[in-house]
């Protein structure tokens, strides 16, 4: 129970800042004894309190965020929807080989994001153009759409994909792009996990340890996370998400 409490501090913590918590939850989950199924679904309702405390304390950088994080919430809700069927149909093992593909790629779109970004910039300025879209356009609600299909199956790791993507197509700061992150990330979980109360069997006590440390993680990861400058955030995005593509590839 102890080990447990401590996964969801250290999931809610490292979900706020950048993703991948389920990596900590998920190995202490099985190793309780929990089979890989029920072990998900507890977790991604466990993790549903931290996403929201995470939010509430990055509430300062949702300023002004509301219309575009309602219409990216709708592909958050689907594609969570869709996750959570396909883990009640489909194998445990999957999505085991395309996960750590789909990891990389996000990490080596948030290295370049800043290049990127600049790169977009110019051609605007070239061809006259001024003016930038709020909402990341049709791509964006595709790619998040997909991505939480991801997040609704396992959720490890769905935090980076979701920044690489809103920091490819959204003018914004990183700061301000991770606090609608962790919205978007409570929408796939909770969407999930109603689902799961359905259709999948639950561990109780679990989603209630986990429940209980994450929103502490929550606290402690957005004053942590909103104090660091966009370069040190960014080289721990890459940092935690290798260390993730290690224990996917390797586990």
């Amino acid at each position: 129970m102890l080990a447990v409490l401590a996964a969801g501090v250290g999931a809610g913590t490292i979900n706020t800042i950048v993703g991948s918590g389920t990596l900590i939850t998920f190995p202490v989950l099985l190793a309780t004894g929990l089979p890989p199924v029920t072990a998900t679904v507890s977790n991604a309702l466990g993790l549903i309190p931290g996403s929201i405390s995470g939010a509430i304390g990055y509430r300062a950088e949702l300023t002004g965020q509301r219309d575009r994080i309602l219409r990216l919430a709708v592909a958050a809700a689907l594609g969570g929807l869709g996750g959570a069927v396909l883990l009640t149909v489909l194998p445990s093992t999957a999505f085991e080989t395309i996960v750590p593909v789909l990891v990389a790629l996000a990490l080596v779109l948030v290295v370049l994001q800043p290049r990127i970004t600049r790169a977009v910039q110019a051609r605007r300025e070239r061809d006259g153009r001024t003016d930038t879209t709020r909402h990341g356009g049709p791509l964006l609600f595709a790619g998040l759409l997909l991505a939480s299909v991801y997040g609704g199956y396992f959720t490890a790791a769905q935090g980076i994909v979701y920044l690489s993507l809103m920091g490819m197509l959204l003018d914004d700061t990183l700061q301000r792009l991770n606090a609608a992150k962790n919205i978007l990330a409570a929408v796939v979980n909770t969407i999930a996990a109603l689902f799961f109360v359905f259709a999948a069997h639950f561990d109780w006590t679990a989603v209630a340890l986990i429940a209980v440390g994450s929103t502490i993680g929550g606290q402690i990861g957005a004053r942590v996370g909103r104090r660091l400058p966009p370069k040190v955030l960014r080289t721990l995005i890459v940092v935690i998400g290798s260390a993730a593509i290690l224990q996917l590839v390797t586990r």
